[in-house]
């Protein structure tokens, strides 16, 4: 089974020679075709996770689906290989269903978009764009339900359909998709913007290869892949090892008891210098979760991953894109926590998906622990508001949380920030207006960043007033396991969920729930964790310790972490020379990674530190 590509000519495309300065300027023409994308989007899509927090991924690919600039991969090739049809001029097709893409998208939620772009009957191009809708039917509103066991129970399931047939709305199949879901009408206005974006930048690659011809179009950008290849060639002998290194690391629970989930990975090198193979193996990953915690990882999606973070790490200036694809190979054990059986249940992946990059960095920074990170905020938390205002009118908030970057071998990491880069906050003023809640606190926690020489970044507190009664739902993680630090940096602080009722009382909620009652008044205090430590604390220069006592960043007790003894909102050199001495001499031998104990340690531990029963182990 396989797509059929339409065209009305049957000339071939050449392979041409491009001078450099015209492959520049197409690859600089292309870079802002990506960004015009999301501009569309945002001036054009309704929901604010889109329109106001960017929650989406651009791509333009070449004829053969690989992408040439964007941000998340390319998910054509498992289209292509899923989708039994014809492709022709004027369509564009949705799909929401990992089951039905080879995971091109990983939970129902994300809707994406392909646009076949053609020129004089030849098919050009793709572009894509998917973007997450902020219902897609199911169990609970935000459709991304904890205790859902299979797939069939977060909503509706869109295999490869044609939107539009050679330009022609399909409205009854977009009537039949919107019936399902609560908010049909910010479904309705995403779903065009993300037509929209796709459609704009057709018409930009059209009018580039107008310019340039259309040999040297195609021909600049298999020149670019090209140019990724050779780049992640050298990338890969460099920082891949041939003896295995392995890591793992922990999704703290499942939302119904069970945890934490191992993700376990190796790594090696093989092949020649001219030709390395750099191979993942996540054999001793635990088995699949009975919950929707589930992450349907698509191999060539983890390509991304690790061209991503080594290429940024190596040289940002390069344009990452799919190229090197066939310098990597990913094996993931089948009914694993990473490719699960068909129907589990996926809408919770976003725990396992972010702890990915923890696992990366862990695994590839045992053979450079100078150039390696400590662990973030790898997640994107979630926060769901429901109900009735008090118009009678239904509303529905979705909202991703921000944490603490970590601290890096260039310094500290950012306080309040996104996993993903290109995400922004939605601004409080926003969130006032459209919804029945007030926002009172948004803040750094300070001491939530693991203390190292370079300080990993503070976790936020966001506290929200509820005006109305309605219903919340939560989706975060590292509230059990730590965000470790490396090379004598400290782990940074777990994250929190406290609900203050109107009277009084007081309520720890775990990380993961769903269908919990709020009322009028009370206050829900979503505190988020903070990156771990990079370095040892008692090297960090007390002056920067001091700044940030004055910033509200450290406390004057948390400046004791490094060793620095604060008097009057100043250091006190003496008794910080005697105070790190002292410490030095009790700490012992420095360790590659902080955890902060063993699981077992941790879960010994839970309720005194969480206020919250440790999981049972899957």
């Amino acid at each position: 089974m396989s797509a059929k590509i339409i065209e009305t000519s049957n000339t071939p495309f050449k392979r041409v020679d491009v001078d450099t300065v015209t492959v520049d300027i197409i690859e600089n023409a292309l870079r802002n075709v990506r960004e015009e994308m999301d501009a569309v989007l945002f001036r054009t899509a309704m929901s604010p996770g889109i329109r106001e927090q960017g929650d989406c991924f651009p791509m333009v690919a070449n004829r053969e689906g690989k992408m040439v600039v964007g941000q998340f991969g390319s998910f054509i090739h498992g289209f292509l290989q899923a989708y039994d049809g014809e492709i022709e001029e004027g369509d564009v097709i949705l799909t929401n269903d990992p089951y039905m893409c080879n995971a091109a998208v990983s939970h129902l939620p994300d809707w994406i978009v392909l646009v076949p772009v053609f020129k004089d009957g030849r098919h050009l191009a793709w572009t894509a764009m998917f973007g997450h809708m902020s219902d897609n039917g199911g169990m609970v509103p935000g459709s991304i339900p904890i205790k859902a066991e299979t797939i069939f129970h977060e909503g509706i399931r869109i295999p490869p359909t044609k939107l539009y047939k050679k330009g022609v709305l399909q409205e009854d199949i977009l009537d039949l998709i919107l019936h399902n879901v609560r908010t049909s009408e910010w479904n309705r206005f995403d779903l065009n913007a993300l037509v929209a974006s796709g459609r704009t930048a057709s018409k930009r690659c059209i009018e580039i290869a107008d310019r340039f011809g259309d040999d040297i179009f195609d021909s600049t950008m298999q020149i670019m892949l090209e140019r990724n290849l050779q780049a992640m060639t050298a990338i890969i002998n460099m920082i891949v090892p041939e003896e295995p290194a392995y890591f793992e690391d922990y999704v703290c629970d499942d939302g119904v008891g069970k945890g934490p989930y191992k993700i376990a990975c190796k790594l090696w090198r093989e092949g020649t210098p001219e030709k390395p193979l750099a191979i993942f193996d996540f054999e001793g990953t635990d088995p699949q979760a009975q919950s929707s915690i589930n992450f349907y990882m698509n191999e060539e999606m983890f390509k991304m991953f690790f061209g991503s973070f080594t290429i940024n790490l190596v040289d940002p200036q390069i344009l990452f894109n799919d190229g090197f694809y066939d310098l990597v190979d990913v094996r993931i054990p089948q009914g694993s926590l990473l490719k699960p059986n068909y129907p589990a249940a996926l809408s919770g992946r976003t725990h396992a998906l972010g702890r990915i990059f923890d696992v990366m960095g862990g695994v590839l920074g045992q053979g450079a622990p100078d150039a390696m990170n400590a662990a973030g905020f790898s997640d994107s938390p979630h926060l769901f508001f429901s109900g009735y205002d008090k118009k009678g009118e239904w509303f529905q908030l979705f909202q991703i949380g921000f944490g603490g970057i970590p601290g890096r071998p260039i310094g500290d990491g950012p306080d309040g920030h996104s996993l993903w880069p290109g995400f922004t906050n939605v601004p409080n003023e926003f969130v006032e207006a459209y919804f029945p809640l007030r926002i009172v606190k948004y803040e750094p926690i300070a001491d939530s960043g693991g203390a190292g020489l370079h300080r990993g970044g503070n976790g936020l507190s966001v506290a929200y007033e509820f005006l109305v009664d309605g219903q919340i739902a939560l989706h975060d993680d590292r509230w059990l396991t730590y965000p470790w630090g490396v090379n004598g940096g400290e782990p940074g602080m777990r994250s929190t969920k406290r609900l203050a009722r109107k009277d009084g009382s007081e309520e720890w909620l775990p990380a993961k729930c769903e269908e919990v009652n709020v009322k009028e008044g009370d206050i829900l205090y979503f505190n988020t964790w903070g990156g771990g430590g990079w370095g040892d604390p008692y090297d960090r220069d007390p002056s920067l310790v001091e700044h940030d006592c004055i910033r509200g960043l450290v406390s004057s007790e948390g400046a004791k972490r490094y060793g620095v003894v604060i008097n009057n909102g100043k250091v006190d050199n003496e008794a910080t020379k005697k105070l790190r001495k002292s410490l030095k001499n009790d700490r012992g031998e420095v360790e590659l990674f902080n955890r902060g104990g063993t699981i077992e340690e941790i879960k010994a531990k839970a309720i005194e530190e969480t206020n919250l029963e440790p999981p049972v182990s899957p």
